[in-house]
């Protein structure tokens, strides 16, 4: 069952790009909320605005107008300062182009996030990114660069790099774009498992139809408006098939 407080709560968010007659609003009044321990998916057509929403609701692109609370400060009213520290310490991301550094190898991608998010040692980060390489299946692929992996290898580095953390939040722009549905299943439960066990919000966007199964909550969203959601905890609790560590 889902806490009652959300831990994201958008209002009124609207996004325009454009000016004049030729302006098109990409995100159109736009309310939704997000809780702890939930995965939800935002659906909707090439076009309709899931991916401006996306980085309004993380931080990264700034609202017209509107609000957007995360763990209870209002994001948008934070210095630029702010809410980069508040993305680093509580926000994973997942970018449909993996935004792997390309000088460093699998494991240094994690490494990276450990050592400036948590201030971790050496030694210690070195530890959890070997752990966490070895569930996503990548532990003898640890010591290769990005152009040394494939799209999959990649989008499955760029997952534990938004797990590691643990973070409060995990935003997905089409993680499971390219990979079959093997890997792409499994980085879905891995995702559903950090939801469920770990507390994280997490947020999907993606056109994939077979994620819906596996969510608690599914938004849709056409011409930058969201039509009726549907139910959240009453549709699905699942089990999780896989233990997450």
């Amino acid at each position: 069952m889902l806490d009652e407080k959300p831990s994201l709560q958008a209002r009124s968010l609207v996004r325009s790009f454009g000016k004049g007659e030729t302006a098109v609003c990409a995100v159109c009044d736009v309310s939704l909320d997000l809780y702890p321990g939930q995965i939800a998916l935002l659906m909707g057509p090439s076009g309709s605005g899931k991916s401006t929403l996306l980085a309004i609701l993380s931080g990264l692109l700034s609202p017209d107008s509107g609000q957007v609370v995360s763990l209870g400060q209002d994001i948008w009213q934070l210095t630029e300062h702010e809410r980069e520290r508040f993305r680093l310490k509580n926000c994973g991301f997942v970018f449909q182009g993996y935004n792997l550094f390309p000088a460093l190898t699998a494991r240094q991608q994690l490494e990276m996030v450990l050592r400036w998010g948590e201030g971790a040692s050496g030694r210690e980060a070195r530890r959890r990114a070997d752990e966490m390489l070895d569930l996503l299946g990548l532990a003898k692929r640890k010591h290769l660069r990005p152009a040394q992996l494939s799209g999959g290898e990649k989008q499955r580095v760029a997952l534990g790099r938004s797990l590691i953390k643990h973070p409060k939040f995990v935003f997905a722009d089409e993680p499971t774009s390219a990979l079959d549905w093997k890997h792409g299943e499994q980085v879905v439960e891995m995702m559903r498992a950090a939801a469920h066990e770990r507390r994280t919000t997490i947020l999907i966007v993606s056109h994939d139809p077979r994620i819906e199964a596996y969510v608690d909550q599914i938004f849709h969203i056409e011409d930058g408006c969201l039509t009726e959601p549907l139910p959240s905890t009453e549709r699905l609790v699942r089990s999780i098939p896989h233990e997450y560590s």
